[in-house]
């Protein structure tokens, strides 16, 4: 009797050590990010490791013997198994080796810290003006009725534009016709690198812009409607205090979740951006070192960027439980 009553005691302490807060905590902000990482990690490498080519036939040429591709392929261990190859990665990663170029024959880690703040500022750039202008016109078209299709219309405009396209027209108008900025390169020097990245950084906050504008005009569109705005209204209470309590404060949630998803998808946007302006940041070498079949500077950049999103993604996550007591009594 005993022993069964211990048995079925058993789920009921599992379950109550799981609804642990910081155990609770740790599983979500901790292992999660951790795990899914890792998932994201592999995929990458067996993609990458999978994918038509043959990164000996590149670093040797078409012209090398059989012996020597076959010394060059147990030297880079090219014939391991997948899961032997990407946990030798994995180990030499966390010890902060990524790995030596094929193409550029230099560690990894050197390759990309030159690189690495040209794109984080460029990322930070227009980060700004996203939020900037997608706070701006998302709160006038969501409280003011009379801008709200001028808005709707503007960011429907911007999100069906692809960063491409948009990047072509901004070269050829501002950059080639009128001269105002310079068509490549990232500059020297705080003040020209931020004019050598400011169409850059336009170019890449368009479609994000637009749709930050098209969540916040909704969100604070919805709470302008509710009920208790409504009452609020007719019994004569200031609309600044309105606006302030009740709109923006319920508002606040989803525009903080576009917000950070737009952030975190701006480095995977640079990718699309950089190689266009002449830009040498990471994601002009991801474009180069996928096409000679680098995969150590391919792998290392992937992982990068996802690591950057699920950073972010898990620090929104946080903030939202922060801000809606609801989704902290919902743990």
């Amino acid at each position: 009797m005993s022993v069964s009553t211990s048995a079925a005691g058993l789920p009921v302490r599992i379950r109550a050590c799981w609804r642990h807060p910081v155990l609770s905590l740790a599983v979500t902000y901790v292992l999660s990010p951790v795990v899914t990482v890792l998932c994201a990690t592999f995929l990458l490498f067996a993609v990458l490791s999978l994918s038509p080519g043959d990164p000996v036939a590149a670093l040797l040429g078409p012209h090398a013997t059989d012996s020597a591709r076959a010394a060059t392929r147990a030297r880079l261990g090219l014939d391991d198994p997948l899961p032997e190859r990407y946990w030798h990665w994995l180990t030499d990663a966390l010890h902060g080796d990524l790995g030596t170029s094929l193409t550029y024959r230099q560690p990894v880690s050197d390759l990309l810290a030159p690189r690495l703040p040209t794109t984080l500022l460029l990322v930070a750039l227009s980060a700004v003006l996203i939020l900037a202008a997608g706070l701006v016109l998302g709160g006038i078209g969501g409280t003011s009725p009379r801008w709200r299709p001028w808005t709707n219309a503007l960011s429907g405009l911007g999100i069906a534009v692809p960063a491409f396209v948009a990047t072509t027209l901004l070269i050829s108008v501002f950059a080639v016709n009128l001269g105002w900025f310079p068509t490549s390169g990232a500059g020297s020097g705080l003040t020209d690198r931020l004019w050598h990245l400011t169409l850059p950084a336009v170019a890449l906050s368009i479609g994000y812009g637009a749709y930050l504008t098209q969540m916040t005009s909704s969100a604070i569109g919805e709470e302008a409607e509710a009920e208790h705005v409504v009452t609020g209204r007719g019994r004569g209470l200031p609309r600044t205090w309105i606006f302030r309590r009740h709109i923006l404060r319920n508002a606040a949630l989803p525009v903080l979740t576009a917000s950070g998803l737009t952030v975190a998808g701006l480095v995977a946007g640079a990718v699309v951006v950089e190689p266009a302006f002449g830009i040498d940041g990471i994601g002009s070498l991801l474009i180069r070192s996928v096409s000679a079949k680098d995969y150590p500077v391919a792998t290392a950049v992937s992982v990068l960027i996802v690591t950057v999103f699920v950073v972010v993604t898990t620090l929104l996550d946080a903030g939202q439980h922060l801000l809606d007591p609801r989704l902290r009594k919902g743990r």
